[in-house]
């Protein structure tokens, strides 16, 4: 998915590993900001990631909530073409179709309960539109920033269909990286965890996490409590490393679900601008003056029908890409 934001805003982010004591981990509430995605008709996303409180989850640098939207009216998701660099994009749906070109030659449709993974080391342009078979969509799209080391790894894309793990009053899909004995094939640069987890209705369930990891609990349906703290929807509920156990519970009649992401602290410093992850001022404008002038290091989709045929990259700022400053450093 782009960010079709026209002045988006710069972003240098640098990880804070936060200690917190095991058996009542500290739950930091992160809230989310609309943002139109696509032309005219566009359909509004909630971002969480990345906010002025926190820039990353681990490697988890970028999320986009989405939906319910009924598009039946012409409404969906059109996004051209367009570029990324030094990520991984992960699509994940809950409802509706949205066909994916890439310029690795990947074609496929993203499904609900099915992840796409695509790796833009050092470039690739794809795009993504909601099929004709789609009445509701709703879903999440989430980057995921390389390191230095793969920063510059080949293009890539991953297709896996986890199993239903029952644990507790939860269904459970593991897409990235192990929990409740579960573990995904796929492959990724830095450790992380993604799942989805369904929760029944007053359902209370315990997952044994790692503690090396800092976590962070989307809500898509809710509320729900996130040890003992109550998390609305389209907010995420942020438990830093050092803890061993979450304790997610539903205290309504109706189901309620939750994307839980999960990662080692990244220690890298990243920039962060439009589609580009990069690690300065000077390297983003390159990306984006190689977007614009159409070189091979993002090669081409094939098969896109649209107007416009590729994305434009909107103007840069006029002063130098500065960090976004996090209260308290």
């Amino acid at each position: 998915m782009s960010n079709v934001e026209a002045d988006p805003v710069e972003t240098r982010c640098r990880a804070r590993a936060e200690h917190v004591e095991p058996r009542d981990p500290a739950v930091e509430i992160v809230t989310s900001r609309e943002v139109p995605l696509g032309g005219p008709r566009a359909i509004q996303v909630r971002r969480t990631l990345p906010q002025r409180a926190r820039s990353l989850i681990g490697a988890w640098c970028f999320a986009d909530h989405y939906g319910p939207h009924d598009v039946r009216d012409g409404g969906g998701m059109v996004v051209p073409p367009h570029p990324h660099t030094g990520l991984q994009t992960v699509s994940w749906l809950f409802s509706g179709e949205i066909e994916h070109r890439d310029s690795s030659g990947a074609q496929a449709l993203v499904m609900p309960g099915e992840l796409n993974l695509m790796t833009g080391g050092y470039g690739i342009c794809h795009s993504e539109v909601s099929t004709p078979a789609t009445s509701v969509l709703h879903g999440v799209q989430l980057w995921v920033a390389l390191p230095d080391s793969h920063r510059n790894a080949d293009r890539d894309f991953q297709h896996h269909v986890p199993d239903v793990v029952h644990h507790d009053g939860a269904d459970i899909r593991v897409f990235l990286g192990s929990l409740v004995g579960t573990s995904s094939p796929v492959h990724t640069f830095t450790p992380l965890l993604g799942a989805e987890i369904t929760l029944k209705p007053d359902a209370i369930v315990e997952l044994d996490v790692d503690p090396i990891f800092e976590h962070g609990v989307l809500v898509d349906q809710g509320p729900v409590s996130v040890s003992a703290t109550s998390i609305a929807p389209a907010q995420i509920g942020y438990v830093g490393v050092g803890a061993t156990c979450l304790r997610l519970a539903n205290p309504t009649a109706e189901q309620a679900r939750v994307v839980l992401l999960g990662g080692t602290p990244f220690e890298e410093d990243i920039v962060m601008w439009w589609n580009f992850v990069g690690r300065s001022h000077d390297e983003i404008v390159r990306f984006r003056e190689a977007w614009q002038q159409e070189s091979e290091q993002f090669g081409h989709v094939e098969g896109y029908v649209g107007d416009p045929m590729r994305l434009p990259a909107p103007p840069l700022p006029t002063v130098r890409l500065r960090p976004r400053r996090r209260p308290g450093r």
